[in-house]
């Protein structure tokens, strides 16, 4: 599989299927075609591009009653439920944050915030969504075992550094890697310290990615 980080959460899943989270591109431009697209919660910085793509869309409840609303063949979900979409396994998980469709003027409640564990191709990845840190996240390691995780680090609207470290163990992904943070100046980090300090104190690796880079993800390749 072919993971491309493309700016703040959005990363694209290359394999027997195209699949593309949190279609929000603050910079650059959309690198793939989507088959499928998945958001983690309503807020315009995940929900992003969704409507305008027109894919089959995987999303919580609410969300997706929202979108098929606009004429997008939505997949509803909720925590907790598996579903398997053209061959691509989607297990949503929790996350700590809010959720608002901020889309219709003042805008209404977008259901509860979410994650991804997504298997293709025999790979499977962990996106945590928007998050705070909470110690269930051991049973996303128990139960999907995940090769990547993609975790934010931006603090302020999710967890930092420092939790995200303890999220790192407790996920137990032998990679790593961080989003949601120096999109704006509110959630800039100093990543590479957070690299140093995970790799110094533990067995997992941590691949900074720049907007727009990919690397090929899986078991073989969690120690490149």
């Amino acid at each position: 599989m072919r993971l491309t980080w493309l700016g703040h959460a959005c990363f694209s899943l290359e394999g027997s299927r195209t699949v593309l989270i949190d279609p929000f591109i603050p910079e650059g431009s959309l690198l793939v075609e989507p088959d499928i697209v998945a958001v983690t919660h309503a807020h315009a910085d995940h929900l992003g591009m969704t409507v305008q793509l027109k894919k089959k869309t995987v999303a919580i409840n609410e969300v997706a009653k929202y979108l098929a609303s606009k004429g997008i063949p939505a997949e509803p979900m909720n925590i907790g439920g598996s579903i398997t979409v053209d061959g691509v396994r989607f297990t949503m998980t929790p996350a700590l944050h809010s959720s608002w469709l901020e889309e219709e003027g003042m805008g209404f409640y977008g259901g509860t915030a979410a994650g991804f564990v997504i298997t293709m191709d025999g790979t499977t990845v962990y996106h945590a969504g928007d998050t705070a840190l909470f110690s269930d996240m051991q049973l996303i390691r128990d139960l999907y075992r995940p090769d990547v995780a993609l975790l934010p680090i931006g603090g302020r609207y999710t967890m930092g550094p420092e939790e995200a470290m303890v999220a790192a163990r407790y996920v137990g992904a032998q990679l790593v890697i961080p989003m949601h943070y120096d999109t704006f100046p509110a959630i800039e980090q100093d990543v590479r310290k957070f690299k140093q300090a995970i790799e110094r104190t533990t067995s997992i690796r941590v691949r900074v990615l720049s907007p727009g880079e990919g690397i090929d993800t899986g078991p073989e390749s969690a120690g490149e």
